[in-house]
């Protein structure tokens, strides 16, 4: 299949799973074009059957703000009809799926048929969709897709809660790459000299440092777990509440003790090194970053919201507490470190769950039935 994806190119988990997927169907022999304002920070620009088709938007003196959506749907048919494509695939409802909607008008004045599938991934619905501003525009775009997924059943809920849709949601969950991201000793040892002594404890905490993420809580957590345990933090990842959280390390004494390293493309190399990761937010629809550290043999203490519960088995490859429980979290995480041999039966739970449910061999094929599904209905 020829298949157009657009996603947010930036740090966030829409962007990494669209890219991923766009790199496993190409491995698979699909063709894939990506179209959006910039590259996706996961591509490295190389890889065989990947396009990168960029949106130019105009600055007129008429215009407050650049009209983006319109320029990606007049990208998204150009690109639909000089290549030849026979899906679209775009992540995040809001603008892409109306983009992708005029792009299916434009090219069926031209006699030319090209459907599009929208994958919601949590805030599209449960933060910016639920604007009363944006409500409306939001549900008939998705009624109007040809085909709808949600990463999590949690997610399908919501949706159909939230704007009662009438259109059926294929729940196709997120994905890693098991033989990417995996602990073996190679990637494990030197990594990880980097960043702790071998008598010191190493978490990590992986996000686009967001508010929903509460990457503060984080710090607390590791200031309790510190004063317990030899241990240090890696925190992966860069946005608005970095500031915040590289002060309140300093404020409660742990500066030398957490590492911030900013955005990483390599986040696989990283993650083998740790032995928990710490996952406090007040919203996940998934919880890839958790999904990515199971597969890594990295049990996560979570929160139990959204979806994540369909991921963590409490107790099983993981533990859950509820949103801003600080203090269960650093004791769990203390016990943990100080019982090797539970936390290394939770670390081989994870990997197993990861490898049994969610790697990309399993989901990848899903997905590829579901566009051909969507080809195989009559036009609307």
């Amino acid at each position: 299949m020829k298949i157009g994806i657009t996603c947010y190119p930036t740090y966030g988990g829409s962007g990494v799973v669209a890219t991923e997927l766009g790199v496993e169907l190409a491995a698979r022999g699909h063709e894939v074009h990506f179209i959006s304002y910039a590259q996706p920070f996961r591509l490295s620009g190389h890889e065989d059957r990947i396009r990168f088709h960029e949106v130019p938007v105009s600055n007129y003196p008429l215009f407050e703000f650049p009209p983006y959506s319109l320029a990606l749907s007049t990208r998204m048919a150009d690109v639909a009809e000089y290549y030849d494509l026979d899906i679209l695939h775009v992540h995040y409802a809001i603008p892409h799926s109306v983009s992708a909607m005029l792009a299916r008008q434009m090219l069926a004045k031209r006699g030319r048929r090209l459907p599009f599938v929208t994958t919601l991934h949590g805030t599209d619905i449960t933060l910016v969709g639920a604007d009363r501003a944006y409500l409306p525009i939001t549900r008939y775009s998705i009624e109007e897709s040809d085909g709808v997924t949600a990463i999590s059943d949690y997610l399908r809920r919501e949706t159909i809660e939230t704007f009662a849709t009438t259109r059926p949601i294929e729940v196709i969950p997120n994905f890693v790459n098991c033989d990417i991201y995996v602990r073996t000793p190679e990637a494990r040892g030197p990594v990880r000299a980097q960043y702790a002594d071998p008598d010191e404890a190493l978490l990590v905490h992986l996000s686009n440092f967001r508010p929903v993420k509460r990457v503060t809580d984080v710090v607390r957590i590791f200031a309790q777990v510190a004063r317990e345990v030899p241990a240090r933090l890696l925190m992966i990842g860069d946005g608005p509440d970095r500031s915040p959280a590289e002060w309140l390390a300093q404020s409660l004494g742990i500066r030398d003790r957490v590492h911030f390293v900013g955005k990483n493309d390599h986040v696989n190399q990283l993650l083998p090194a740790a032995d928990l990761m710490l996952m406090p937010s007040e919203l996940e629809s998934f919880g890839l970053a958790a999904l990515e550290a199971m597969a890594c043999e990295v049990p996560t203490l979570g929160t139990r919201v959204g979806g994540v519960p369909e991921l963590i088995r409490d107790g099983v490859n993981g533990r859950l507490f509820p949103v801003g429980d600080t203090e269960g979290m650093a004791r769990a995480a203390i016990r943990l470190l100080s019982h090797p041999a539970e936390l290394a039966a939770m670390a081989k739970a994870g990997r197993q769950e990861a490898q049994q449910r969610y790697c990309a061999s399993h989901i990848i094929p899903h997905y590829e039935r579901y566009y051909q599904q969507v080809l195989e209905q009559p036009a609307s």
